[in-house]
């Protein structure tokens, strides 16, 4: 069953998300990623030790995960995503 997994996203990769010139994320492996899982990336603006969420946000299905040691680093994946609703 596909999960939905609500993450935060620095604005210039939110901008790369929606403009459809990075149609991958990479993150730490914490939450058992797998194809067809939803990540609602909401974009979040760091200010020293704390941040603001701006209230944009992009929902992405996850449509392919790569986990090879040989070209991810231990404990990170690299997920392709495409915005829901395109094609």
């Amino acid at each position: 069953m596909a999960k939905v997994h609500e993450l935060k996203i620095r604005p210039e990769y939110m901008h790369d998300v929606c403009a459809g010139t990075k149609p991958f994320e990479v993150r730490k492996d914490d939450r058992g990623y797998l194809t067809g899982d939803y990540l609602i990336l909401r974009e979040y603006v760091q200010q020293g030790a704390s941040g603001n969420y701006t209230g944009r946000e992009v929902k992405v299905a996850v449509t392919y995960i790569l986990r090879d040691s040989c070209y991810v680093r231990p404990g990170y994946v690299v997920m392709g995503i495409r915005k829901v609703g395109e094609k």
